[in-house]
């Protein structure tokens, strides 16, 4: 068995499992095996309420009193049990499970694990809790279980088996590290990193496995950008443009003055386009420093010297707002421009429409999301890419560009600062400009991090700013409850660790609709969401056909709404300092007065990062002050943070593996300038 072996060849994968896996974009044995754990479920011994210890995870034995009740809460039933063992009484709640009833009779013994939790009078619950015999916890206690993310219908089991079979018949090929090299980064071999990480037999195995793991995504990726360095530096601008009478004299134009850090930006972007080399650029500055006005500047510069620009954003709502910036300019200001826009959206004889004027060159800026550069897409001139918030603009993209227009220069805009040592790691193959001021009519956002005791006060503020005409965004780390359908029966292994811990966004979107009154316009928005459906909800608000916007983290790139001048983040204690500088972006981006309100989980000390946030608006700082605070991360919680594409690095965490990576690959190019052909898609573990 290698990395092609399809899913349907495994014992026990049928037509409907595969399709289940399908699901999770996975259809391949090396997709599996590369499909980590989000975290793991360790099976500790039965404690009693009077020792265990609340907001956490424990395993209780407990005895039933009396029969149960049952009751609905909108489209779901809750059935409540009260339990108690010698020490104490607690209530256990379940959603939609009506057969518990008869599973759980009165005076019957059993084992519940779950997050215990206590209301401000003292009384012990548990929402959700597993349920196991003495028998069946015994087989597991002490013990590590993989956890996955999973989606309706695919159970944790299914992977688990899936998982075991296949590393029990892989085939791993060499390793392109040698037992010197591995010795000297302390790092273990790949098939150990690979069979370790799914199935741990200590905390310790799970360290080795992340660190061999994350050192192989940061080699892969670093090896690929110093090979795209190489090659940028023997590329000479063949068609270097001319100055841009008609940008300069916009900037004169335009009613705010240009920042410091804007106009050392733009003439560093002039000179890459004037120059001798192919610009490749990174244009790095926090959310509303004002990055978008340079790339019209740009645009225009790439117009006025008869060529095509492109813009791509990463959604259909900013390319929408981008286009409809740039059009009211060029009207404001007579700029003599053709632009249009192309996204997914546009069908039918209005797509062949644009397809024409762009092949024709009558379209000479052009803004949309990736289809700008799909293969029906023929350019008549590209002399400029832009891409927006794309963090890794890479290889594919790059090659597609290849295509369309020969060594065509490329500005990467990003509005997530990272600290200049690590940013020339990951971008050495792009030079850096840096805004690091926000224009002078903006108001710095003010924080407040508070627990979630006092949401009350915080609802309280959000209604008083939407009686002012204002708009707020509410941010949930989770998208729904634990689904009962996604929970093995009463003797299974699937953990709802912190179930009903976190807050969701539908129970939270229904609960704002029940506190305000009806005229609120409240709408949600997560990443489960068919495109059109989260593109449609994007819309509205910026419409202000929405008053609340209730999300998860999905909000943090893809819209622009100054009207917005309220972020309330519940569960801030599960965001990381970095990421909670993102969402907070999505507000202050107007000239009204904006807030962001923290709320944490009760209980517990306000964390250090949010003290941090309240003083601080500066992404820069925060950026290298997470870099300091972060040690090796929590291991044994939810780890694939997406950040820069990488699975399970993440660049704050495990900065030391990164320089480690980048000095590994060093050498191998010293050794051989040649070195990497091959072995960029081999450290890659969906084709190991």
């Amino acid at each position: 068995m290698n990395q092609f072996t399809k899913l349907e060849e495994i014992k026990g994968v049928g037509e409907k499992t595969a399709a289940l896996f399908a699901s999770k974009d996975l259809y391949t044995a090396g997709d599996l095996i590369a499909y980590y754990p989000i975290g793991y479920d360790r099976y500790d011994a039965p404690v009693s309420l009077t020792e265990a210890k609340v907001w956490q995870v424990v395993t209780l034995s407990l005895f039933i009193i009396g029969k149960g009740s049952a009751a609905r809460a909108g489209s779901r039933t809750i059935n409540h049990f009260q339990a108690g063992d010698q020490t104490g009484k607690i209530r256990l709640s379940f959603f939609n499970m009506p057969y518990l009833r008869g599973t759980l009779a009165p005076g019957s013994r059993h084992l519940f694990r779950g997050l215990l939790k206590t209301t401000k009078t003292g009384l012990y619950y548990m929402e959700q809790p597993q349920i196991f015999t003495a028998e069946k916890y015994a087989a597991i206690q002490n013990t590590m279980q993989p956890r996955y993310s999973l989606k309706k219908g695919l159970k944790n089991q299914m992977l688990v088996k899936a998982v075991r079979q296949v590393l029990d018949k892989y085939a791993f090929p060499a390793d392109y590290l040698d037992e010197k090299e591995r010795e000297a980064y302390g790092l273990c071999e790949k098939s150990q990193a690979v069979r370790k990480i799914h199935f741990p037999l200590t905390e310790e195995d799970v360290r080795t496995a992340r660190r061999r793991l994350i050192f192989d995504e940061f080699f892969s990726f670093i090896l690929t950008v110093r090979r795209q360095k190489a090659e940028g530096q023997e590329t000479v601008n063949l068609r270097p443009m001319q100055a841009s009478p008609l940008a300069e004299d916009l900037i004169e134009k335009l009613p705010f003055r240009l920042t410091q850090g804007q106009k050392k930006a733009w003439e560093e972007i002039r000179g890459d386009l004037t120059g001798q080399r192919v610009m490749n650029r990174l244009l790095q500055g926090d959310v509303g420093s004002g990055k978008t006005i340079l790339a019209f500047l740009a645009l225009i510069m790439t117009s006025e010297n008869k060529r095509q620009g492109a813009l791509m954003a990463p959604t259909e709502v900013l390319a929408e707002q981008h286009m409809k910036a740039l059009t009211e300019m060029a009207e404001k200001y007579a700029l003599p421009i053709h632009p249009v826009l192309l996204t997914g959206s546009v069908k039918g004889r209005e797509r062949k429409k644009i397809y024409g004027e762009i092949a024709s060159g009558k379209a000479d800026i052009i803004i949309g999301t990736h289809a700008l550069f799909q293969e029906a897409v023929e350019y008549h001139d590209l002399g400029l890419v832009i891409t927006d918030e794309q963090h890794r603009f890479g290889v594919r993209q790059r090659e597609g560009l290849a295509d369309k227009g020969g060594d065509v220069p490329v500005l990467v805009m990003s509005a997530t600062p990272i600290p200049r040592t690590l940013a020339i790691i990951l971008y050495g193959d792009l030079q850096i400009s840096e805004l690091r001021e926000l224009p002078a009519d903006r108001l710095p956002i003010r924080n407040l991090a508070m627990d979630q005791g006092q949401r009350d006060k915080a609802l309280r503020f959000l209604y008083k700013q939407i009686l002012q005409g204002r708009q707020v965004y509410v941010i949930c780390p989770a998208v729904e409850a634990p689904d009962p359908e996604d929970i093995e029966d009463p003797s299974g292994i699937l953990s709802q660790e912190g179930a009903g811990e976190m807050e969701n966004v539908t129970d939270y979107s229904q609960m704002l609709r029940e506190i305000f009154p009806p005229q609120i316009r409240i709408d949600s928005l997560h990443g489960r969401m068919k495109p059109a459906d989260k593109a449609a909800a994007m819309e509205k608000f910026a419409a202000h056909e929405t008053d609340i916007l209730v999300s998860t983290t999905v909000i943090e790139v893809g819209i622009n709404v100054p009207n917005a001048t309220v972020m309330l983040v519940e569960n801030a204690e599960r965001f990381g300092l970095s990421q909670l500088h993102q969402i907070r972006g999505r507000v202050g981006r107007g000239r009204d007065q904006s807030y962001c309100i923290f709320l944490y989980a009760p209980g517990r000390d306000r964390p250090e990062r949010l003290d941090i946030l309240v003083k601080n608006n500066d992404g820069f700082t925060i950026a290298e002050e997470d870099l300091k605070m972060r040690g090796p991360g929590d291991i044994f919680g939810v780890r694939q943070s997406g950040d820069l594409g990488f699975v399970m690095a993440d660049i704050y965490n495990d900065a030391g593996l990164m320089k480690a990576a980048a000095a590994c690959v060093d050498k191998k190019l010293l050794k051989d300038p040649s070195y990497g052909a091959g072995i960029v898609k081999a450290v890659d573990f969906r084709t190991i």
